[in-house]
């Protein structure tokens, strides 16, 4: 079966949220945006990254494993729904175990929401509307080998955290060429520096 899902590159976003915009058009939760536009920090740099669900695949959707209500379904497309409301109660638990801090928890009508991938359009054949809006590109949607033959850039579909992996149904764009980074092995490093600076301050 071709898979069809989303990339995101930040190389490509500038910052102007019609992602959002167009999020809030979407039927499942109109009025109010899924996906979230991050500027790394807006004082020093103009850097933004959108923020999506990442629809994780292994582990399968940390946030639907955690939910003692099976409020969250997963299609057999792999694509993570947001709290059914006849269902979620209201615990957070899918809050607290998402990696990329993703569901929003709407206090007023005691739910969790989240990107669904605009799943009733993209099960016609349609684009989400946050890749139909992007003016970039930088969220851009279609199957891998589509990508690999029209863009550029190096889709990963796997996010490491310290020693923990996941696998995610959609991809991170890196430039070409870029390295990865060993976040466990950066930490080390850090630790260490400290230990030779307390060292020389001591003597």
């Amino acid at each position: 079966m071709v898979i069809k899902t989303l990339f995101v590159d930040p190389t490509r976003c500038i910052g102007c949220r019609a992602c959002e915009a167009a999020c809030r058009e979407c039927d499942s939760h109109k009025g109010e945006s899924m996906i979230m536009v991050d500027f790394v920090d807006r004082g020093f740099s103009v850097a933004s990254q959108p923020t999506v669900c990442m629809h994780c695949e292994d582990p399968v959707a940390p946030c639907a494993q955690v939910c003692p209500a099976v409020a969250i379904l997963i299609t057999p497309e792999g694509v993570v729904q947001q709290a059914d409301p006849s269902r979620c109660i209201g615990c957070r638990n899918c809050v607290y175990a998402c990696p990329f801090g993703v569901p929003k928890f709407d206090t007023e009508a005691r739910l969790m929401k989240k990107c669904n991938l605009c799943y009733d359009r993209t099960v016609q054949d349609l684009q989400p509307w946050c890749a139909q809006a992007c003016p970039t590109d930088a969220l851009w949607y279609g199957t891998y080998e589509e990508f690999a033959v029209s863009r550029q850039g190096e889709p990963v579909p796997e996010t490491r955290f310290g020693e923990q992996s996941v696998q995610t149904r959609v991809y991170h764009v890196l430039p070409e060429g870029t390295p990865r980074l060993d976040l466990a092995a950066l930490l080390q490093e850090a630790a260490a520096g400290r230990e030779v600076r307390e060292e020389a301050w001591v003597l």
